[in-house]
């Protein structure tokens, strides 16, 4: 008698399954009459691309969020905004604990999976903090905004300000005040302040929270040192970042300074206020407050290397993440002086971590890549509108040099598969195609040098 294989599911394919299922969902509500503001369906691709770049936390558009959907609609895609960012494994858990409903081995390997963490230790009290810490960040955030934007637009200013800064928080980059972002708003202190603290704090990760906020506890009054007593993941996450934006915004600043279509004609202050804001934003936000085709080559060769970078990992931001890429350079460079191993901070890079790191970069290299030259032989746009386009929706920042809206329905296709794919990640994709259970060979392949460099 054969037995019958039972098919079974990994935790990464359903994660892969559940953000296709939210995508698929959130189009069926978004072409539906009643989700636009004319009282018209929209078209079926239109609504897919504006589920896929909402639940994505990308923020690219085919057509101006603003002017094309109801309240309705403005609400699904802010749902969508908010799952995505937290990721649907996360939100589902949520929901299951507000019910009182026991999380079983297979909840917690999936919650394990969808933050990639080491270890299923506290994972319940981890979700708890992951969404209460949301909330209250979110809500100061939207409190904040409603000083601009209450007096600006009334009642409905409550409502821009929670889209904002959900938005914002989820690295999302879709707003809902007018059709150029955040454009008129370049120069506002209150606005740019607000923005950006929302954009790195939800790209740092909730590791990088909860172990700040461990090490202030633990520590005396008299003897803090705060930074010398954190992980070395949050050490490299906080590093990279801070060095990441103030580097960006001096180049963007020099880059730009004289660019009349930019900053060139802006004060002093405003011109250090714009260039870091642009540095921030394109750490995968995707929120503008100078249109993004006026820059210059220097600076948007900066702004995609700033998108390829990304955030860090455990949080909402997208990109390569800012540990990757630190771990990659380290072993790079410990390669080059000829050391046996990578170290950081003082410790030692596990060899699993640098594998995973080249793993992760050239898949998402694989990406932009194909990507850029599919949307080049379907479309008629230049190298660096495809590449800018591809990069921005492969690391989910949603950036454009005003070419989104003028693809056609093959550049719109694949932007939609290329911001599927950043979002669920590159590593995890490969993974979840492969074999669930890959048997070690017994005896190993006979090992050969070859020539590198």
């Amino acid at each position: 008698m054969i037995k019958k294989r039972k098919f079974a599911l990994s935790t990464t394919q359903i994660i892969l399954l559940s953000f296709l299922v939210t995508i698929l969902l959130g189009s069926i509500f978004l072409t539906s009459p009643i989700s636009s503001a004319t009282g018209k369906s929209v078209p079926y691709l239109d609504a897919l691309f504006t589920a896929t770049t909402s639940t994505c936390v990308t923020g690219l558009v085919t057509l101006p969020t603003v002017s094309t959907w109801s309240v309705f609609g403005q609400v699904v895609i802010l749902i969508l905004i908010q799952i995505g960012g937290l990721g649907i494994i996360t939100t589902m858990s949520g929901l299951m604990l507000l019910l009182n409903k026991k999380m079983g081995i297979g909840d917690r390997l999936l919650i394990q999976d969808s933050f990639n963490l080491n270890t299923m230790s506290g994972l319940v009290k981890f979700v708890k903090n992951v969404l209460f810490g949301t909330l209250i960040i979110e809500t100061i955030g939207a409190l904040f905004y409603m000083l601009v934007f209450v007096p600006e637009f009334g009642a409905r200013g409550i409502w821009i300000s929670v889209f904002n800064s959900v938005s914002a928080f989820c690295n999302a980059g879709i707003d809902i005040i007018a059709e150029n972002s955040l454009c008129n708003y370049a120069t506002n202190p209150l606005i740019n302040i607000v923005t950006s603290t929302l954009i790195i704090l939800g790209g740092l990760g909730y590791i990088v929270w909860w172990d700040i906020i461990r090490v202030i506890k633990s520590r005396s009054s008299k003897n803090r040192q705060i930074f010398k007593h954190l992980t070395l993941h949050s050490k490299i996450a906080i590093t990279v970042t801070a060095g990441l934006v103030f580097i960006g915004a001096i180049l963007i600043f020099i880059f730009e300074y004289a660019n009349p279509l930019t900053i060139g004609e802006l004060s002093l202050f405003d011109k250090i206020q714009v260039s870091f804001f642009q540095s921030v934003t394109t750490r995968t936000a995707g929120f503008a407050t100078i249109p993004q085709e006026n820059l210059t080559n220097a600076s948007t060769a900066v702004s995609i290397i700033l998108m390829l970078i990304g955030g860090s990992p455990v949080g909402t931001a997208g990109g390569i993440k800012t540990v990757t890429i630190s771990v990659l350079v380290c072993s790079a460079f410990a390669t080059i002086r000829n050391k046996n191993s990578a170290t950081l901070f003082g410790r030692r890079i596990a060899e699993e971590s640098i594998k995973k790191a080249v793993a992760v970069v050239v898949m998402f290299l694989a990406i932009c890549a194909t990507s850029t030259i599919l949307l080049m032989a379907t479309s008629n746009v230049s190298a660096i509108d495809a590449i800018y386009e591809t990069v921005s929706a492969t690391a989910t920042v949603g950036l454009s040099r005003n070419l989104t809206a003028t693809l056609n329905t093959f550049g719109k296709l694949i932007i939609i598969v290329t911001m599927y794919f950043g979002r669920v990640g590159p590593i995890s994709f490969a993974v979840a195609l492969g074999n669930k259970n890959e048997s070690q060979n017994v005896i190993s392949e006979p090992t050969e040098d070859i020539s590198i460099g």
